[in-house]
Order: C-alpha cells, then sequence, then structure tokens
C-alpha cells in the first residue's frame, strides 16, 4: 500500500501478486474516528434495545445475503491477499457459520438467568443478566480479512453492541465490502462502520470517548500497544496474536494423515495462519516414513498455483532469514531452502532436525516453512512443544493418547488427529495464552466477551433479625457462628 499525497489523507491497496492498485481508501484521522464511534454509540441504544429476538432476524438476513454474495466477497479477498479463490470461499462460508451460530445461540448465553441465593441469602432472588458494552472496536489483520474479524464482529453484534472495524491497510476494501453488505439490510442503522488507515487510526479508535471495548487480531507487539493505548482509559481489551504452533506425531498415528494435515497447516495461505503448523515433534521410531511422506506432498506444492503469495511483503524477508538460519545451524533441507523465496512467492520449504535455539523455532515465520524434529518420546515432543512464550494452537496425530496428549499441552486449542479443526466449530471457544494473547471469540465464551455480567439481588421479604444492620443484636452473629461451624467447619 502507498500513500498517495505528501499528507497521505488516502492510500492504495495492491494486489500482492502483481502490485497493481485494486483500490484509494481515506487515511481516517482522530476526528473521523471519533465521528463513527459517536454514530455506533447513537445506533447502539436502538440495537440493544431490539432484544435478542428482535435483533435474530435481522442477523439472519445479514447472513442470507453474505451467503449469496460469497463469490463477490471472496473476489474482493483475493485481489487484496492474493489466495486461491477456493480459500477465500472457505473463509467466508466459515464466516457465515460463525455468524448463524453467534446470532442463534445469543440468548441461550446471555439471557438473564437465575441463580441459587444460598442458605444466608434465602430471602433474596438473584438473577445475572449480560448487557452489551455498548461500542466495540475491532482491529482486524490481513491473512484472513473476513473469517478472524468477524470472530469478534459477529459475537459483538448477537450481544446487542454495535461495531466500529478498522481492518488492515493491506485489506481494506476487503472491510468495506463486509461493511456494506449489512448496510444494505439495514440501510438506517450504522451498525457495522469501517475507518480505514494505518497504525494512527487503530490508535485513534482505541482512545476515541465511548469505546466498551477494543478486539484486536495482530503481532505480539503490536497487541502490546493496543494495550497501552487503551489503558489510558482503561478500555478493556480481547487480544489474539500469534503463534508457534506445534503438532506432535505419535508412534501410532496415521502417517499419511498426518503428513496431509502437516503440508495443509503448514503451506496453506502461504503460511500465513496464526494456527497454522510450524513446528513439527515426531517420535523417532516413525520419523523417516513420516518425514517421507510430508517431503512428497510439500515437494508437489508450488507458490503461485497451491497457494498464493506473502501478502505483507516484508514477511517475505523473515521467511529468509528463518529459513537459512535453520539450515545454518545444522538442519537438514528436505524441500527447498534459501532459493525458495522469490520476489512475491515463497515455494515450500521443509527443513529437519533444526536445533530449538534457532530462530526458525523460536520465532513466529507466518510462511511456508515446516521444521521437522524427532524425539525419543511423547514427553520430549510435549516438554518441547510447551517449551515457547506463545500458546495458542497445537495438533495431536495419535490412535491411542490423543486427548491425553492434548491435555498436556500448554495453549488454548487442540486439533487431534486434524488440524486448525477447532477454527471450523462455532461452539468451540478459540484464543490463545502467554504471547498469543488472551480473551477468547468464537462459542459461549466469545459472546460472553462482549458483554458484561450484572449481578442483581431483590429482597423477597425481610428476615427476622437484620444482619446487615446497625440494629442487630449481638446474639444474632453468636448463632450465625453456631450455625457456620456446624455447616462447614467439619
Amino acid at each position: 500500500m502507498t500513500a498517495t499525497d505528501a499528507a497521505a489523507r488516502t492510500f492504495e491497496s495492491q494486489d500482492p501478486r502483481t502490485g497493481e492498485v485494486v483500490g484509494t481508501h481515506p487515511v481516517h484521522d482522530a476526528a473521523a474516528v471519533q465521528a463513527a464511534v459517536d454514530r455506533a454509540t447513537d445506533a447502539a441504544a436502538w440495537w440493544a434495545g431490539l432484544g435478542f429476538d428482535g435483533r435474530l432476524p435481522k442477523l439472519a438476513a445479514w447472513r442470507s445475503l453474505l451467503a449469496k454474495r460469497i463469490d463477490d466477497l471472496a473476489g474482493v479477498i483475493v485481489t487484496e491477499t492474493g489466495k486461491p479463490l477456493d480459500d477465500a470461499r472457505l473463509e467466508l462460508i466459515l464466516a457465515v457459520d460463525h455468524l448463524d451460530w453467534a446470532a442463534r445461540n445469543a440468548k441461550r448465553v446471555l439471557g438473564k438467568r437465575t441463580v441459587r441465593p444460598g442458605l444466608l441469602g434465602a430471602n433474596q432472588a438473584a438473577t445475572v443478566s449480560y448487557p452489551p458494552v455498548g461500542v466495540v472496536g475491532v482491529i482486524g489483520p490481513w491473512n484472513y480479512p473476513v473469517f478472524t474479524p468477524m470472530g469478534s464482529i459477529a459475537y459483538a453484534l448477537a450481544a446487542g453492541n454495535t461495531v466500529v472495524f478498522k481492518p488492515s491497510e493491506l485489506t481494506p476494501g476487503v472491510g468495506r465490502a463486509l461493511a456494506d453488505t449489512l448496510a444494505e439490510v439495514l440501510p438506517d442503522a450504522p451498525l457495522l462502520q469501517v475507518v480505514t488507515g494505518f497504525g494512527g487510526t487503530g490508535a485513534a479508535l482505541c482512545r476515541a470517548r465511548g469505546v466498551g471495548k477494543i478486539a484486536f487480531t495482530g503481532s505480539t507487539a503490536t497487541g502490546k500497544r493496543v494495550m497501552a493505548a487503551c489503558a489510558e482509559n482503561l478500555v478493556p481489551v480481547l487480544i489474539e496474536c500469534g503463534g508457534k504452533d506445534a503438532m506432535i506425531v505419535d508412534t501410532d498415528a496415521d502417517l499419511v494423515a498426518a503428513a496431509d494435515a502437516a503440508v495443509w497447516g503448514g503451506m496453506s495461505n502461504a503460511g500465513q495462519t496464526c494456527v497454522g503448523v510450524e513446528r513439527i515433534y515426531v517420535v523417532d521410531e516413525v520419523a523417516d516414513a513420516f518425514t517421507t511422506e510430508v517431503a512428497k506432498r510439500a515437494g508437489a506444492l508450488r507458490a503461485g498455483d497451491s497457494f498464493g503469495p506473502m501478502t505483507l511483503p516484508a514477511q517475505t524477508a523473515i521467511v529468509e532469514r528463518h529459513v537459512r538460519d535453520a539450515i545454518a545451524a545444522g538442519g537438514t533441507a528436505l524441500v527447498g531452502g534459501p532459493d525458495s523465496v522469490r520476489d512475491r512467492f515463497v515455494d515450500p520449504v521443509v527443513v529437519a532436525d533444526v536445533p530449538e535455539d534457532s530462530v526458525a523455532v523460536t520465532e513466529e515465520t507466518f510462511g511456508p516453512l515446516l521444521v521437522v524434529n524427532r524425539v525419543p518420546d511423547v514427553d520430549e515432543a510435549v516438554r518441547r512443544a510447551n517449551g515457547t512464550a506463545y500458546g495458542l494452537g497445537a495438533s495431536v496425530f495419535a490412535k491411542a493418547r490423543g486427548e491425553e496428549i492434548a491435555d498436556r499441552l500448554r495453549c488454548g486449542m487442540v486439533a487431534v488427529n486434524g488440524v486448525i479443526s477447532f477454527a471450523g466449530i462455532p461452539a468451540l471457544p478459540f484464543g490463545g495464552v502467554g504471547d498469543s494473547g488472551f480473551g477468547r471469540i468464537h462459542g459461549d465464551d466469545g459472546l460472553r466477551e462482549f458483554a458484561r455480567p450484572r449481578a442483581v439481588a431483590r429482597q423477597r421479604f425481610a428476615l427476622p433479625v437484620p444482619l446487615t444492620s446497625f440494629r442487630r443484636p449481638a446474639s444474632a452473629m453468636k448463632g450465625l457462628v453456631r450455625m457456620t461451624r456446624l455447616r462447614l467447619g467439619r
């Protein structure tokens, strides 16, 4: 992307396959962002007032329109990311499915419910409700420019909030096209507004008056800056950052299926997937057969055909640095090497037996590079998989101990005998730990992220002896102490 004038009031988005300019977009300053938040604030009261039953048909209408427009929207995704058309279609299908789930389940998850008041509160009726936070600011990534932000947008809207969305500067047209579809369904209600620009626009959204929460997806370094900006006004944040996701392959794994999943998880979308496979730990007994299968499958792929370009040009240099370091550190290139890194494309690279202190193992690559390391047993595989500051997702291939191994991994999500499968299940929460962030999108937890619990205790009748009053007699507390000891002191 490039600025079109000295003041950078507009910027251009480009097709990463060719460098062709495909759109011109405004750089929204702090005043423009604040105006968008103000409009969203005005709409939020109406939207929340509709209640779950009133919002459901409107969100269903949006879902239907998105489903009908899959090919049109996929074309915009392809233009700004370069990914294959069918990959863009899959991204949209998943996003539409999540929207449908969020709209249909919001009432069940967030509707008012009663809770037991307990013995001391026997004279009280206790309820919990989940009102919306108001305006949610969503700062989205470029690698999955619809699916990932819709994990916040759809769930925030279903919870009764309005949204101001700042898409990546690499994919502003995708963000605009997404918002336009909702505007077709609800032309008079600015429920989803888009502000475009660079880091300054995102910072302005974090600091804007009236924002109830920020949901951010991006790098760990940028996530920390988002948190710092939000901290100025105590705006809560949901942070979804990168990962260095590991796959563990046990001795009884289906090696063909594991290799197929590893190559897809590591190479699809040119490896630009936060929950994609970057490290593989395979038990020594089956390592030779597994690596042979991985090399065969990865070697048959070609950037520009099997998958698209590096959407972010600067990422290409990072991939090359990791490849060179892995080999210089003693790793064996099974597929490709430094020459696989071309101007806009990176062909598949598979390197085996890379030392754990190589940057190819310690840093997020975000490119089509797989590191395959053999280990003596599953215990060592788990130790190495957990030996990182990241903790987003993981994969396990094993017939007998898959879930047992999954339970030992320090991360937010695990796919057993599959890869990235958790992201396609709307009922499952999505998020990480450590440098991969905190908070959750998707599922019940994702809906609750965009609401604030409100507790209400309503007195049904007065106690014969008041306990929370200066009129309380000393004998009442003595009796309460005796009762507590009898009930809870055993």
